[in-house]
């Protein structure tokens, strides 16, 4: 209420209705022989044929609530400083089958473990906030609005977000995905907490896109985000970004995955671990040199050989190789953790990726260029989509733009550090 929305009348009044990947398969198919592997190939009708299509739209027009449903645990020590576990629940229609039962049951249960720990007179350092989102099949509209009208109070105060969307959509194999600066808390917490019998030793935790209610944290916010799932391994082989073009053809119901309930129990002891480690560390468990690592990883291969690139990368990591030898000192010595200093080290570690946020991302990329589209691309996303532009087009210009964009970037990630390291020099000189 209160907010001021567009009229806009010059706007074509015909029907948009978005169709599933399999159904436009089914209508536009190629012969077996000529499908390339690895490879977007333009699907188009065969000559000889005539085709004739009839959909049958019955959708009616109207306004409907959408709710969130919000509680938090205020923090002891850092009160003013967030940590959002976000989970979703059933929405307006019954798209997603038994997702939202998984989101919704493991974060009651996380809630009630900690309720146990409360009861017994403990609190965490930093606030935990628990969000069960609504409208999550209808483009995350709950958390998205939510976190446009506390926007300025969230860049200042959000540590980091565990997500728990649709968190057992399979029994293969776990997939944990964290952001750079998190891989490391993530990894630790898996080898702690993984049985044998739950399928998860030797998974390797990776920043790729995922579906779900984080995107306007990751995106937006640029705040650090971790999430773990149990998937088959023929689903997650697929880029995972356009949840509405691949309706599956079978829902799974939870008492067929998981009748023992052993992966769900996993994901809510992994959830559980990060959650409580991120808010009762004193010096936030966030790795820098991580994210120099896999900036320039993002750059190895012949089509990025961009001098320029190269250098501020390597820049890059000697600054955060200092920054993490140097100022993360007090996360091991208890001596050192002066609480001025231990807050200002914070308060530079819970902004280290904020620097990668570009301006605008090509349709389906992460404007967060330190996640890749999927398991098997290694290149900045931004780039590689670039270069395939630039082959279609032979243009140079895009390829230009996303070049300049990641420079940036990086560059400001570079400065960003060495800024933190003069501010503690200078601090601790005038202790002096």
């Amino acid at each position: 209420d209160g907010s001021y929305r567009q009229n806009r009348p010059n706007l074509t009044t015909l029907l948009v209705q978005p169709i599933s990947a399999a159904l436009a398969k089914n209508l536009i198919s190629l012969p077996e022989e000529t499908v390339q592997k690895d490879r977007c190939i333009r699907l188009q009708m065969q000559p000889t044929e005539k085709t004739i299509i009839s959909l049958n739209i019955q959708s009616v027009p109207t306004y409907k609530t959408i709710s969130n449903v919000i509680g938090y645990l205020k923090g002891t020590v850092f009160p003013d400083r967030y940590i959002i576990v976000g989970s979703h629940h059933n929405s307006l229609n019954n798209y997603g089958g038994q997702a939202w039962a998984s989101s919704t049951a493991i974060i009651t249960a996380f809630i009630q473990a900690l309720m146990l720990k409360v009861k017994r007179g403990w609190r965490p350092d930093r606030t935990i906030v628990f969000c069960s989102w609504g409208g999550t099949s209808f483009g995350n509209i709950g958390s998205y609005e939510w976190a446009e009208d506390l926007k300025r109070v969230l860049q200042r105060n959000v540590v980091a977000y565990v997500s728990l969307h649709n968190p057992v959509r399979g029994n293969s194999t776990l997939h944990p995905v964290a952001s750079p600066s998190l891989q490391q808390l993530a990894a630790e917490s898996q080898s702690f907490n993984c049985v044998e019998k739950t399928n998860c030793p030797r998974s390797n935790v990776s920043s790729v896109q995922i579906q779900g209610d984080s995107d306007y944290f990751i995106n937006h916010l640029g705040v650090p985000a971790t999430q773990f799932s149990y998937e088959d391994i023929r689903t997650s082989e697929n880029s995972n970004f356009l949840s509405e073009a691949l309706f599956p053809v079978h829902t799974r119901k939870t008492e067929e995955l998981d009748p023992s309930f052993s992966l769900h129990e996993t994901i809510a002891k992994l959830t559980g671990q990060v959650t409580l480690q991120i808010a009762n560390a004193p010096v936030l468990p966030f790795n820098a040199l991580d994210i120099a690592l896999e900036v320039q990883n993002s750059l190895k291969g012949d089509e990025v050989d961009i001098p320029q690139l190269l250098a501020v990368a390597s820049r890059l990591r000697d600054t955060a190789e200092l920054f993490q030898s140097d100022e993360m000192r007090p996360a091991n010595d208890p001596k050192e953790r002066a609480p001025i200093r231990v807050r200002m080290l914070n308060d530079v570690l819970q902004s280290l990726e904020k620097s990668f946020l570009v301006h605008r991302a090509p349709p389906g990329l992460y404007r967060n260029i330190l996640y890749r589209l999927d398991e098997r691309t290694s290149q900045f996303s931004v780039l590689r989509e670039a270069l395939e532009h630039c082959k279609l087009h032979q243009s140079n210009e895009t390829i230009q733009a996303a070049l300049s964009e990641v420079l940036n970037s990086i560059n400001s990630a570079q400065v960003y550090f060495k800024a933190g390291l003069d501010v503690f020099e200078t601090t601790l000189a005038g202790k002096k």
